[in-house]
């Protein structure tokens, strides 16, 4: 197992998430397509006994919630307007990986298109598999990371690599005054899985969801000419595996 280095994780931006989640923001990260894909897998997979929605918001994509879903996020009017949630927990995971739930108390776990936002995934991924029950799965999407080696244009320019799909610089934007208004960071399928193995999961299934062929509208850098060539979204499907886990971290 290759250990992550000292430092792997960390962000170019280093301020506290409070208080960029401090305003509600009630928003979709992903396009009507990828949350119809989500949605259905979840529903494919019977995701419907005691389900934990991590860095959840105002939706959880279910397609129908199940008996009994929890949602764990950074902000308490998002949480409060998810109706899927029948309870709801205000925690930052970046500033404490730890989850709030005794051992062994749900039988499913979801995160949609956030865990990228981890600092500390490897203890995180860790956390989910002490709170799932055995043989329980870890369900969660990311932008899919071939993406990171084009540029975000929906016309023919984002067809055209541009930098290394290995390149691990982050991507920043700033303020006037100079100071980092916006950072994404970018890990390979290989780093994903290495997190989750560590953590002690199976990879059970890698969905890449197809651009859905009644959509024809672009959504921020997607469209039907970009989408239809390159995967935007990628589902993440494993399950506990018995035994202790073998930390990747270093």
């Amino acid at each position: 197992m290759t250990a992550f280095p000292p430092g792997f994780f960390d962000r170019a931006d280093p301020a506290p998430d409070s208080a960029f989640y401090a305003p509600a923001r009630l928003v979709t990260h992903i396009d009507d397509g990828a949350i119809a894909a989500v949605g259905a897998l979840y529903t494919e997979l019977g995701l419907v006994g005691e389900v934990l929605d991590l860095m959840s918001s105002w939706i959880s994509h279910f397609e129908r919630p199940p008996r009994r879903l929890v949602g764990l996020g950074m902000n308490a009017a998002e949480l409060r307007a998810n109706p899927a949630l029948a309870a709801h927990v205000v925690h930052d995971l970046n500033a404490d990986p730890a989850l709030p739930f005794p051992d062994a108390c749900f039988d499913d776990a979801t995160c949609c298109v956030s865990v990228d936002y981890l600092v500390e995934p490897v203890a995180v991924f860790a956390e989910v598999a002490r709170v799932l029950r055995p043989g329980g799965r870890w369900v969660f999407s990311i932008t899919h990371p071939i993406r990171w080696a084009f540029p975000d244009d929906p016309g023919p320019g984002g067809l055209q690599v541009t930098r290394s799909y290995f390149d691990q610089t982050p991507y920043v934007e700033t303020g006037k005054d100079g100071s980092v208004a916006y950072a994404e960071h970018h890990r390979t399928l290989g780093e994903r899985i290495r997190t989750l193995v560590g953590a002690g999961f199976t990879l059970l299934d890698l969905v890449e969801p197809e651009w859905p062929e009644e959509l024809e509208r672009p959504w921020g850098a997607w469209s039907p000419l970009r989408g239809r060539l390159i995967p935007g979204t990628t589902i993440f499907v494993c399950r506990l595996t018995a035994g202790t886990p073998e930390s990747s971290a270093p």
